[in-house]
């Protein structure tokens, strides 16, 4: 399934009106650009098609590329209406590199498919400003298929070569460039491109295996063939966003990991707060009763401090005496007690208070 982006000059010179072509040389090459943007897009839905003219006033880019039939046609139907002048093919075939280089998807290929339907003249007959626009074309990546019917056809020279056979000998790359010479007759000028080299490769790429062609042998088994159960032959655009690299991926062994250390960590965080809220416990030197009074008395402080609207900090609140050490209990703003030991020589915390 080849990437690629296409643009296809149509000629609308004056040898268009002929009839050696059924019914005319320009209706039969407008049946070709049907057959040639329906195989493009075909072969692969990411493929790009556009249309310009080499002759009338010069040449014009009609439609940029597109995914579109309907585009195609309106500017088929838009040129039919100029027809006349000359064709220029080394200016039509900058102007259409040109719109390749600013295509929107840069990693698509790039093609020119040039129809010939008249003879060479002026620049488009000097071999030897083609051969150097074919060198030129070749540098850029660019791979030119030419059509030749009609008055385009060519009479071979002494060593049986021809301009536009020139041109294609060097701007073909590892043989990615074709050239077509359909005679008139009784066929059509769309079935004999059809089954021509121009293209054969994307003809064979939209073809099952099973059949002679390179396309999987059936969607079942392209899609149980891919690692997502995705057939990129029927909808590209998930293949893509579903393929990534490995290093992108993730297994469920590290998601399950990283599960279980989020879920430990709200474990721990939520301990910390049910902590922070539970009271300090009393300590163990305090009897029964007296945790009771020391209880009742914290109550009525309590009472009197909501009575009186004063957040009072480090107030005595309660005061035992046991033999001869005294407990101390003070009250801090976040309501937590604290519990202090005082003997004769100095006050220490006691060992029964919490942290």
């Amino acid at each position: 399934m080849p990437l690629e982006a296409t643009m296809m000059i149509i000629d609308n010179s004056e040898y268009m009106r002929n009839g050696d072509y059924q019914p005319t040389r320009f209706d039969a090459q407008a049946d070709a650009v049907n057959a040639v943007f329906q195989t493009k897009i075909d072969s692969n839905p990411e493929n790009t098609v556009g249309i310009m003219s080499m002759a009338g006033k010069g040449p014009e880019v009609l439609v940029t590329h597109t995914k579109d039939l309907g585009h195609i046609l309106q500017a088929i139907h838009t040129t039919s209406s100029k027809i006349g002048g000359a064709i220029d093919i080394p200016t039509a075939v900058a102007v259409a590199q040109l719109a390749l280089k600013h295509r929107e998807n840069k990693s698509l290929r790039q093609r020119i498919i040039v129809f010939v339907g008249s003879p060479l003249e002026g620049p488009s007959a000097d071999e030897k400003n083609m051969v150097k626009l074919a060198k030129k074309l070749r540098k850029n990546n660019v791979a030119v298929d030419v059509v030749c019917y009609g008055d385009g056809i060519e009479e071979p020279g002494e060593e049986g070569k021809t301009v536009l056979k020139a041109f294609v000998e060097n701007v073909s790359n590892n043989e990615n460039s074709h050239i077509a010479v359909i005679p008139p007759g009784a066929h059509l000028l769309s079935d004999l491109l059809i089954s021509s080299p121009v293209l054969a490769g994307d003809r064979s790429a939209s073809i099952p295996a099973e059949f002679g062609g390179e396309a999987p042998a059936s969607t079942s088994a392209a899609a149980n063939d891919f690692e997502f159960g995705v057939d990129p032959s029927l909808d590209p655009e998930l293949a893509m966003v579903c393929h990534r690299p490995s290093w992108h991926r993730m297994s469920m062994t590290i998601v399950n990991r990283r599960c279980a250390c989020l879920c430990k960590k709200h474990k721990h965080e939520r301990l910390q707060r049910r902590r922070l809220h539970q009271p300090i416990p009393l300590p163990q030197q305090l009897r029964q009763g007296q945790k009771e009074v020391m209880h009742q008395r914290l109550q009525q402080y309590r009472q009197i401090q909501q009575k009186t609207k004063r957040n009072v900090c480090y107030n005595k609140l309660l005061h035992y005496q046991k033999d001869e050490m005294t407990t101390l209990i003070w009250m801090l703003p976040d309501t937590a007690m604290r519990i202090w030991t005082r003997t004769k020589t100095k006050m220490r915390p006691s060992r029964g208070r919490s942290r």
